[in-house]
């Protein structure tokens, strides 16, 4: 369902945009500077910014072994400065896909009445896709800026646009959350 509205106490979730993983797609730099303005419309109306970031791996044995093995190279995990990270935003780090399974984020907004979340980053088929799932398990109005997303699996994106997303809430431009967001009183 195309975007409709945000709630009054809507939340950005911004996934994975560090050092580490910088270029992981051709389009990593558009979607930087596109999740940039959406920190900056959330900053300036007071509502809350979460960057997450992945430093570590869950546990367990795949049939496709991930590429990291061992600790994470120093830096791996600090947020791209291009997002100019502030003093209040709210920092999480993850060890597995999506941004709410082993960590307190769920309670942490819950704690701050929100009731909807915009999620953006990468991947899209993989970490934006696992948090998106997990704020919907949680009860959350779900918001996925289409356009502040890539993955670098270009057929993992468009799934997740076409099959996924729709289920799990509503879908909407940078552009299209930001109207929204400036239609506030």
């Amino acid at each position: 369902m195309p975007l409709t509205a945000l709630d009054p106490n809507t939340a950005l979730i911004v996934v994975d945009l560090q050092k580490g993983l910088a270029g992981v797609a051709p389009t990593f730099g558009e979607v930087v500077t596109r999740a940039r303005l959406l920190a900056d419309a959330f900053r300036s109306r007071h509502l809350p910014v979460v960057l997450v970031t992945v430093d570590g791996m869950a546990p367990g044995r795949t049939e496709q072994p991930s590429r990291h093995t061992g600790a994470f190279p120093p830096g791996f995990a600090d947020v791209v400065a291009e997002l100019d990270p502030q003093p209040g935003d709210i920092r999480v780090t993850k060890r597995t896909w999506g941004a709410f399974a082993t960590t307190d984020l769920e309670r942490r907004l819950k704690d701050l009445g929100v009731t909807q979340v915009v999620v953006a980053g990468v991947a899209t088929g993989t970490g934006v896709e696992a948090t998106a799932r997990q704020a919907y398990e949680a009860g959350f109005n779900v918001t996925l800026a289409t356009d502040a997303m890539t993955d670098p699996r270009a057929g993992a994106h468009d799934h997740s646009l076409a099959n996924v997303f729709p289920r799990l809430g509503e879908t909407g431009t940078t552009d299209d959350i930001l109207t929204l967001l400036e239609g506030r009183a």
